[in-house]
């Protein structure tokens, strides 16, 4: 009989040739437990997935609840079901007034699929304007989108009519004209390696979309959900989007998104073609009622407003003659090192030590420092020093 791991290797499909094939058998918290009962520090939280730390009470109660009620009834939106309208109200509560519609989706990729659609309807125009070292995703649409050539180009001929512009460079800004049917950036650039906006750059940009008459999506797929120290990073910025993009952090470790504008943009869906959007299992009952639980736990336990302090104690720590900055916000940060051979070695010994760590997908010589929110300053510290101790190494 062929072990879990023989399994792994022959049956499931890989997307490397060198997989971390860690066999973990318990999550709990901040801490991911190997079969063999190794535990490690998860300073990753599965890529800003579990914000509010893995198997949250709260959620798993929600989950439960829900399933002894019905699972999936119908495809979206021909039923009222009630985790869904919960949710939608949850989640416009806590939004500007223009954010008030809510398409669920079941992943971040669907949900920028989703926005270029709107958008395009909506406008009536093709041109779709994003950022070097912009990461939405990985599905066709999102593809064709993505800020870097080397995983585009294998996949080629991907979608018409899309630009690139420069993150932070306000002169990019003449480029979105009266063609342009939105402009989609990360409020955060994640796998550029956490680089923030300067300068204004999106107060410039949300100016520049509406004089043009584009619709401005922001993608806070990573970087929502209170990682960067307020429920959503827009609200550090001074803008507001037309329609704003989540997933990762919102469903508490289950798979789920949305896509969210005003009703008027968002009605465009209802006519011209009818069932402009479609899916089968977009705001799953489940799902949404773990994402409404995760919402009310960081609400509840102000898990964003612990951010700042727990940012500044990280960036306290690691301090190393081989760490060239620390870029990023809140717990959404970058080491950056010389070089990726260099970053691998350090990843490799965190690992080994029981600190799970990796490298950005545009910049792979920094190190990924993005734990669950609920990390305390002893985790931190015990964490901190077995890089400090590994980069030594």
């Amino acid at each position: 009989m062929l072990t879990s791991r023989q399994v792994f290797f022959n049956h499931v499909a890989q997307t490397s040739e060198t997989p971390l094939a860690l066999e973990i058998e318990k999550a709990e918290g901040i801490y991911l437990y190997e079969a063999g009962g190794k535990k490690y520090i998860d300073l990753i939280s599965g890529i800003s997935v579990s914000n509010i730390g893995h198997r949250h009470p709260k959620v798993i109660a929600a989950v439960k609840e829900q399933l002894d009620k019905y699972m999936h009834l119908m495809v979206y939106g021909e039923y009222v079901q009630n985790p869904q309208t919960m949710l939608a109200a949850a989640l416009t509560n806590v939004l500007p007034a223009q954010l008030s519609s809510v398409y669920f989706v079941n992943s971040g990729t669907e949900a920028i699929e989703g926005a270029m659609k709107l958008s395009k309807r909506f406008t009536g125009r093709s041109e779709i304007i994003s950022f070097k070292n912009a990461y939405h995703g990985s599905t066709q649409g999102s593809l064709s989108i993505m800020g870097s050539e080397e995983f585009k180009n294998a996949y080629r001929p991907l979608l018409p009519d899309t630009r690139l512009l420069h993150f932070n460079s306000a002169e990019d800004l003449d480029q979105i004209t009266e063609r342009t049917a939105c402009v989609i950036v990360e409020t955060i650039q994640g796998e550029a390696g956490a680089i923030v906006p300067e300068n204004d750059f999106l107060i410039k940009l949300r100016q520049r979309c509406t004089e043009a008459g584009a619709l401005l999506v922001a993608d806070e797929i990573q970087c929502g959900f209170g990682r960067t120290g307020s429920l959503f990073a827009f609200e550090q910025y001074n803008f507001i989007p037309d329609i704003l993009c989540l997933a990762k952090g919102m469903g508490g470790g289950m798979p789920v998104g949305a896509f969210i504008s005003s009703k008027e943009i968002m009605d465009s869906f209802t006519h011209n073609p009818v069932l402009g959007h479609i899916t089968t299992f977009g705001g799953h009952p489940v799902c949404c009622a773990a994402a409404l639980a995760t919402l009310q736990v960081l609400i509840d336990e102000k898990l964003a407003e612990s951010v700042p302090a727990k940012e500044k104690l990280f960036r306290s720590l690691l301090q190393h003659p081989q760490i060239r900055s620390v870029k990023g916000k809140g717990l959404l940060l970058a080491l950056e090192f010389e070089s990726y051979e260099q970053n691998k070695r350090i990843i490799d010994k965190c690992i080994a030590a029981g600190v799970i760590t990796d490298w950005f997908l545009f910049n792979s010589h920094s190190m990924r420092i993005a734990p669950p929110l609920t990390i305390t300053g002893e985790e931190i510290r015990f964490a901190c020093g077995i890089i400090l101790e590994s980069i030594s190494a």
